[in-house]
């Protein structure tokens, strides 16, 4: 797709919030070695994106601009660059692109083979993009830094899950149901059926004394 336009929203400098997002035409980017062009069919923002763009995470993540945000993506593969082994045009899936170049507010993307799995057809596009940085946060916080085997062996562990209603902590949620937990949890008050939907054991409102002091029904001290 050399030398094609696609629509996309970049912006231009730190700061400027929505008013610094600016619709734009650019080229259609070209998929290097193990990287695969994708034609966009959803795209989620997360807490990462607007530290971006505020400049909060210059440090760590310094940005050439102009820039194109978003980072959690789901489309369809229209080529591959060279090594690709894994995926073909017209397979659908989901990535997550790179924090140096972004790019999920536009008509197409380049992503990481090894950043890129394929989405099943029951699983939606905007489901999809709502999955990378929100789903591996939990998953690494279970696994990684509380120790959580997901083929529930091991002892039982009482774990709390605050916002349990969020992106990360509806994915929490029912990842700690895959290991030998019990799970109290905590949410908003139209939110109570929804965690509990999930697998919660307990779910509190967090506005109710018991909510705010974080205090299980049973009577159970979470260890995470």
């Amino acid at each position: 797709m050399a030398g094609k336009l696609m629509k996309a929203v970049q912006y231009f400098g730190y700061g400027g919030g929505a008013a610094g997002l600016k619709h734009v035409e650019v080229p259609v980017p070209t998929p290097g070695k193990d990287e695969l062009l994708l034609k966009l069919e959803a795209t989620s923002l997360n807490a990462v994106d607007w530290k971006i763009q505020k400049g909060i995470m210059r440090p760590f993540l310094p940005r050439k601009f102009p820039y194109i945000p978003g980072l959690d993506v789901a489309g369809e593969v229209v080529e591959g660059g060279a090594g690709v082994k894994s995926f073909k045009a017209g397979d659908k899936v989901v990535a997550t692109l790179s924090f140096s170049y972004g790019g999920g507010l536009a008509e197409f993307a380049v992503a990481k083979e090894r950043l890129t799995v394929s989405r099943p057809p029951e699983v939606s596009a905007a489901d999809g993009a709502g999955l990378p940085i929100a789903g591996i946060t939990a998953l690494q916080v279970l696994t990684q830094s509380a120790g959580i085997k997901l083929d529930r062996s091991g002892q039982q562990v009482n774990i709390l899950v605050t916002a349990a209603s969020s992106g990360v902590g509806h994915y929490a949620v029912q990842l700690a149901k895959l290991g030998n937990t019990h799970v109290t949890a905590t949410c908003g008050a139209r939110n109570l059926d929804f965690v509990k939907h999930l697998g919660a054991d307990e779910v509190l409102d967090y506005k109710t004394p018991d909510g705010a002091a974080l205090k299980s029904p049973s009577g159970r001290n979470s260890k995470v």
